[in-house]
């Protein structure tokens, strides 16, 4: 439907900026303030300490064990 430059009932300039928000709202690479995300646990941390070298594999296991003993409490 074509009404004197409307498509619609927007002008083509708008049907842009429409477009470009929607992409903006869905393509943000970083978190937006007001998002609940899930906090890492303990055991993520752990993991991600080990993976990365931080701790050796003796220090792993004593501390996986003492938070499965947390944990079953």
């Amino acid at each position: 439907m074509f009404y004197d430059n409307y498509y619609y009932g927007m002008n083509p300039i708008w049907w842009v900026v429409w477009v470009i928000l929607i992409l903006w709202i869905f393509a943000v690479p970083y978190a937006i303030p007001g998002q609940r995300h899930r906090k890492d646990t303990a055991f993520d941390v752990l993991r991600k300490r080990f993976a990365s070298g931080q701790i050796t594999t003796q220090e792993y296991t004593q501390a996986k064990e003492v938070l499965e003993k947390d944990l079953a409490k």
